[in-house]
């Protein structure tokens, strides 16, 4: 890999093992660029979940822009919602705490944003929601899943990957959205990039 992209290189401007795992298991070669600054907890608390998610992929895809722009950028971030109540990555074993509370004998939503940036202004940005039914969480399995630390870095304080997979009794669209990055919608996006820093008919 050279140090200036070509408009072919794809750069995942992101600190997610989850997200850089998916992207080899969908046989898509990538940099690995971690974002220069840290993500805000919030962008705007007028947005929707789904505006939100976006904004905040369009940030840290935006973060990393200026030392890569010749390359195709690739940003996500991962919320959880119930209704219009966002819920991000937990600061600590309390908001874990709180937070997986809150989710317990809940159907509610995992959106991701993603935003795809490429050489001059062209930029494309979408998000998928994923709806999740999760079973009664007893006060035993919520205090030893928050001592296990599994919830550290997750949207909601779970991750459907290891074992927080076992509160889970139904999901509705795509599995992979809910582990970080919704494939079969970065599939799409980037088919709908033709190298040369123009849409292709049809878009996403």
């Amino acid at each position: 890999m050279t140090d200036q992209p070509t408009p072919e290189t794809l750069i995942l401007a992101s600190s997610s093992p989850r997200r850089k795992m998916l992207m080899r298991q969908a046989g898509l070669a990538c940099r690995i660029v971690h974002p220069p600054i840290p993500e805000p907890d919030i962008i705007d608390e007028r947005l929707t979940p789904a505006g939100q998610a976006e904004a905040l992929a369009y940030f840290k895809a935006s973060a990393v822009r200026g030392r890569h722009a010749g390359g195709l950028i690739l940003g996500a971030d991962t919320v959880v919602s119930i209704g219009p109540e966002i819920l991000g990555k937990a600061s600590g074993p309390e908001q874990a705490a709180a937070m997986l509370a809150r989710l317990s004998g809940t159907r509610h939503e995992v959106i991701t944003g993603v935003a795809l940036l490429g050489p001059g202004h062209w930029r494309m940005i979408a998000s998928e929601t994923t709806r999740v039914t999760m079973r009664t969480i007893t006060p035993a399995e919520l205090d030893g899943y928050v001592k296990s630390d599994e919830w550290r870095g997750k949207a909601g304080a779970y991750a459907i990957q290891e074992t927080g997979d076992r509160f889970v009794v139904k999901v509705d669209g795509s599995f992979s959205n809910v582990v970080g990055l919704p494939m079969e919608l970065v599939a799409r996006m980037l088919a709908a990039f033709d190298g040369r820093g123009r849409p292709q008919a049809g878009g996403v």
